[in-house]
């Protein structure tokens, strides 16, 4: 395998773990009876979007699309390497050989412009969560959440560099 492709896996795995760091918060979370994203719904917007529809003026009502959980699962995760992949292309591939917390956690808290500007206004929850019952509540949860991701990137790539030595 070329240095490219390692080099490419190896991020993949830093975002997968990541995402999967985030996803055990949202299940604790959900424990404690805090609702949580429904995927379901990821998935439906973006089968909507491959079917030329951007916005929507509440997701929920929307008609579901075959496989639409499935869907959003892989779009979640496919996000996270993504965003991975952001985190180490401003950085330098050598964090993932010697990672530091701060620009993981910084770069996951800045993710929260995707759901806040992009993904809830076109769900028809408005910006920043502006029409939900408590915007600032749901908000403060967007960037926990997102500040777990960040977490979940450098404890990935941690780990991963401690098992490579």
């Amino acid at each position: 395998m070329t240095q490219l492709l390692q080099d490419i896996a190896h991020v993949a795995l830093i975002g997968i773990g990541a995402t999967a760091v985030m996803d055990a918060w949202l299940m604790f979370l959900k424990r404690m009876g805090v609702q949580t994203l429904n995927f379901a719904f990821i998935g439906r917007w973006v089968g909507h979007l491959f079917r030329g529809r951007f916005a929507h003026a509440a997701i929920g009502k929307a008609p579901p699309i075959p496989g639409e959980l499935a869907l959003g699962w892989l779009t979640h995760y496919a996000v996270g390497i993504a965003f991975a992949g952001l985190l180490v292309g401003i950085t330098g591939i050598g964090w993932t050989h010697n990672p530091s917390l701060l620009p993981a956690v910084l770069l996951g808290m800045g993710t929260v412009a995707a759901p806040l500007f992009v993904m809830q206004p076109a769900m028809g929850s408005g910006f920043a969560a502006s029409r939900t019952p408590t915007p600032l509540k749901n908000c403060l949860r967007s960037v926990v959440n997102h500040s777990v991701f960040g977490l979940g990137l450098y404890l990935t790539a941690f780990l991963a560099a401690w098992l490579a030595r």
